[in-house]
């Protein structure tokens, strides 16, 4: 995996996840926070997604389209 260059010093949220995952003393108590931040994040979009309200027919639209640039 490929290191980010940091610009800005780490926000408090990011200080306490650090600090949350240097306490983990197995592999099973990484995979419960690991999955208890999965849920959360997947919450968050599943609230947003409900917000835009896209047609079935507009969502497959979406998953069948193409942006890519193409390259010549």
């Amino acid at each position: 995996m490929e290191t980010a260059v940091l610009d800005k010093p780490l926000n408090s949220a990011q200080i306490l996840i650090l600090q949350t995952f240097a306490r983990i003393d197995s592999e099973e108590e990484k995979n419960d926070i690991q999955a208890l931040l999965l849920d959360y994040f997947q919450k968050r979009v599943d609230s947003q997604a409900k917000k835009i309200n896209f047609s079935n027919e507009q969502i497959e639209d979406i998953l069948t389209s193409h942006y890519r640039t193409p390259y010549k």
